[in-house]
């Protein structure tokens, strides 16, 4: 099969890689250093899912979801959430008009309306607007009354929270990180990136960057993306690793029974073959490899692994509790391996 598969790579992909890699050079030059999570962010966007950032503030959040909006030449929308926020000022609502035939009801589209939806701070909002955007992100539509309003396409929640600040924050239940295709670890940067943010301190804001795609462009890729195969070997690999994370589960790791409370739904799996067709056609493939498996890895299952009171007691959260989790599972491709042995436990 993977034979045949790489026959059919021989011929021209429509320039689906050269379109990815000028997205993210061209988000690259405004947003310094972060190579892998503009990657990561791009490939949600591209497999039609949602992403989670979490990082400190200041370390370019926002401007990497608004480059991102550019570069694509997408539509961007910004909700800031705050504890007052209602989910009629994300999803929009019914309101009275005069018209011809008198007055009516008509529906007026919020900020949820958008190619990509920068939901700023979310774990500010109450859970009530949180779960607003749950219809959102799993079904693309949102309801108001008896009617259902179609979101545009592609559509993609890129939202934002601070990993330090506790006070006056309200922590997202696992049913609605489930939906995050993707958590993103948003990093200091490095200090060869300090040094140009730092002189570009002269400039009022920094600039975004300029289309390098059409939006009929963005969405030929994002329709390739799904002509990516996946070989059997690697989904029953994929469903083999799902399957260790569950603690009450026959085929859970000794790790999963001592540290989980909750492992992975399937979902979790959904999100590493999605993120695994995307880097494959990144690299000009029509197949995907147990290196592009093991890339979505821990970015796809380090939000969907509830740890134990004593693992958390002990630290044991996030990629060291994925790597310790997956770690005795027998037969792993070396790429995973490889994951998982650089992960600091």
């Amino acid at each position: 099969m993977v034979s045949d598969m790489a026959q059919r790579d021989a011929q021209p992909l429509s320039g689906a890689a050269a379109r990815i890699h000028a997205l993210e050079e061209a988000v690259g030059a405004t947003v310094l250093g972060q190579g892998r999570v503009i990657r990561e962010s791009i490939a949600c966007l591209l497999a039609g899912g949602h992403g989670l950032l979490e990082g400190q503030p200041g370390v370019a959040k926002t401007l990497l979801v608004k480059s991102i909006a550019a570069a694509a030449g997408i539509r961007f929308s910004r909700i800031q959430f705050t504890p007052d926020l209602l989910p009629a000022d994300i999803t929009g609502t019914e309101v009275i008009v005069d018209g011809p035939e008198g007055r009516r009801f008509e529906f007026r589209q919020g900020p949820l309306f958008g190619h990509i939806v920068l939901a700023d701070e979310i774990n500010r909002a109450t859970p009530r607007t949180q779960s607003a955007l749950i219809e959102a992100m799993a079904e693309q539509t949102v309801s108001s009354g008896n009617e259902r309003h179609e979101l545009p396409s592609p559509f993609s929640v890129l939202a934002t929270q601070n990993p330090v600040e506790m006070e006056g924050t309200f922590p997202l239940p696992e049913a609605q990180l489930d939906r995050f295709l993707l958590k993103i670890h948003v990093p200091q940067p490095g200090e060869d990136a300090l040094v140009k943010v730092f002189a570009r301190t002269n400039q009022a804001s920094s600039p975004l960057p300029s289309g390098v795609l059409t939006l009929e462009e963005l969405q030929a890729v994002i329709d390739e993306v799904l002509t990516v195969e996946i070989p059997e070997p690697l989904l029953r690999q994929t469903a083999r690793v799902i399957r260790a994370t569950d603690p009450t589960g026959a085929n859970g790791t000794d790790s999963a029974r001592r540290n989980l409370r909750l492992g992975s739904s399937p979902r979790g799996g959904e999100a590493i073959c999605r993120v695994a067709r995307v880097a494959a056609l990144r690299d000009g493939r029509h197949y995907a490899t147990p290196a592009d498996l093991a890339w979505a890895l821990t970015p796809a299952l380090r939000h969907r692994l509830l740890p134990s009171f004593e693992a958390e007691a002990r630290g044991l959260t996030g990629d060291a509790l994925v790597a310790d989790v997956l770690h005795d599972l027998p037969d792993l491709p070396s790429e995973v391996q490889h994951v998982l042995e650089s992960i600091d436990r």
